[in-house]
């Protein structure tokens, strides 16, 4: 018999997994049903933590707060088994048990709590090296935890998963431009900006100049860069996760174009995607062109460890399946 008290968390992870647009597919029925609620839990334990460093109108050092207390309610699940009563409950009751079901490196979860609160106190970036140090924390450790989700642990299939991860953070950084600057962020570089001529004034103005476009284009071929780059890992994986993989990276390209459609003009429409975009989504997924390089060794993916078969087991303490 189902543990009701565990199954209802997920169940409330995967609501809130579906009430939230991104630009790709977050624990979609592309995913084995095995994985869905663990992948579920991940992004509900990162989305409410992602809204108490963005949502509102609270001081920063309110912000602060609630983001110490959100790592420190880890720590209590995973260290001491407790969870506060209270309604963001559920989050650490199902993220508890895939932490433990799936082996999942605690160290990711608080990369994430650090970018969020750098988000906070960090309005702008000075290096091109320094926003990608802050999606090495903000982006990176989501596509980790999905891979070990998935029972794959490998150098080179993070390395693949951190170029993209950290090429849709960026893609989703070029797409809120307008979201962002209004919430006082600026997240193209100077040393991107500034030598093409751009000014902040011009933002201010709401004047996308030649000079932020130069600036935008620049910033979009080196995210294009990072998406070629971890392409392989859509092939690094076994089974219905090579199509989510696929179909989140044909997505991120997908919104790159519509920007450079568009000549990076947010202020008159914000690129996103649509239900129109699905037919040529899956047709580009299932026609995918697997390059040679994109393989593990001798043409196909490394041997995967699932995290258990079943995503909720009977009783919330039985310990993790080893079957694969």
């Amino acid at each position: 018999m189902v543990n009701p008290g565990l199954a209802s968390a997920y169940a409330a992870c995967e609501r809130l997994t579906r009430s939230h647009y991104e630009n790709f597919p977050v624990a979609s029925y592309l995913l084995p049903a095995r994985m869905r609620p663990h992948v579920a839990a991940v992004y509900a334990f990162a989305r409410l933590a992602d809204d108490m460093a963005d949502e509102g109108t609270r001081p920063p050092e309110a912000r602060l707060a609630d983001l110490d207390r959100w790592g420190a309610r880890l720590d209590a699940a995973l260290d001491e088994g407790t969870v506060d009563p209270d309604p963001a409950a559920f989050v650490f009751t199902a993220v508890r048990h895939s932490i433990t079901t799936c082996r999942l490196p605690r160290a990711l979860f608080h990369d994430l709590l650090s970018a969020f609160r750098q988000d906070v106190t960090v309005l702008r970036y000075a290096s091109w090296d320094a926003l990608l140090d802050y999606c090495r924390r903000s982006a990176n450790p989501v596509g980790r935890l999905v891979l070990r989700i998935a029972g794959t642990d490998s150098a080179s299939a993070d390395h693949a998963s951190d170029a993209v991860c950290t090429a849709l953070q960026l893609t989703n950084f070029w797409q809120d431009l307008e979201i962002d600057w209004l919430k006082g962020r600026l997240y193209v570089p100077e040393s991107i900006w500034g030598p093409a001529g751009a000014r902040e004034a011009d933002l201010a103005s709401r004047r996308l100049t030649p000079e932020w476009r130069a600036a935008l284009r620049e910033a979009t071929r080196r995210t294009r860069a990072l998406f070629a780059e971890g392409r392989g890992v859509c092939e690094m994986v076994r089974g219905r996760l090579r199509y989510e993989l696929r179909a989140t990276w044909l997505g991120g390209t997908r919104i790159l174009d519509k920007l450079e459609a568009a000549g990076f003009d947010v202020w008159t429409s914000r690129p996103e995607l649509t239900k129109a975009d699905v037919p040529w989504l899956l047709w580009q997924s299932a026609m995918w062109k697997v390059a040679s390089e994109a393989i593990e060794p001798h043409g196909r993916p490394a041997p995967a460890r699932l995290c258990g078969t079943d995503a909720v087991p009977e009783s919330e303490g039985q310990p993790p399946s080893n079957e694969c």
